[in-house]
């Protein structure tokens, strides 16, 4: 079954989905990994306290970047308020693989929802145990 996982985050990592930038989206924040040099920017179109488009733009390891299209997928279309509660859990169980245990690999992980709180709570810096 992990294997399945794996696959996954491979071709997301190759062939990210909302890879890019906006133009003029209502939010954008960038956040990095200075132990790795992971680097996500995320863009948000919001209307009507709704995400009604997303795209991540960055460099990094195979699970950053998937993690990232991971989430551009899951948050689309989502409310704002819900956005601002997803958990590192959620996110955990949609890479699918285990890496609680590895505390670098978790960090790559988490890196987009951590700029992704940071960008919705309007703040420079998201603690990492969001």
């Amino acid at each position: 079954m992990e294997d399945i996982y794996r696959e996954q985050i491979l071709e997301h990592a190759k062939h990210p989905h909302n890879f890019g930038t906006m133009e003029t989206p209502t939010i954008s924040h960038e956040e990095h990994n200075p132990l790795c040099g992971d680097r996500v920017r995320i863009d948000l179109l919001i209307d009507d306290e709704r995400i009604v488009d997303v795209r991540f733009s960055g460099r990094g390891c195979a699970i950053s970047q998937a993690a990232a299209s991971l989430l551009t997928d899951e948050i689309k279309g989502m409310p704002v308020a819900r956005a601002k509660q997803f958990s590192k859990d959620e996110l955990l169980d949609l890479i699918g693989i285990p890496l609680r245990t590895n505390p670098v690999r978790l960090k790559c992980a988490l890196l987009s929802l951590k700029t992704l709180k940071a960008g919705l709570y309007g703040v420079g810096h998201v603690d990492d145990e969001f």
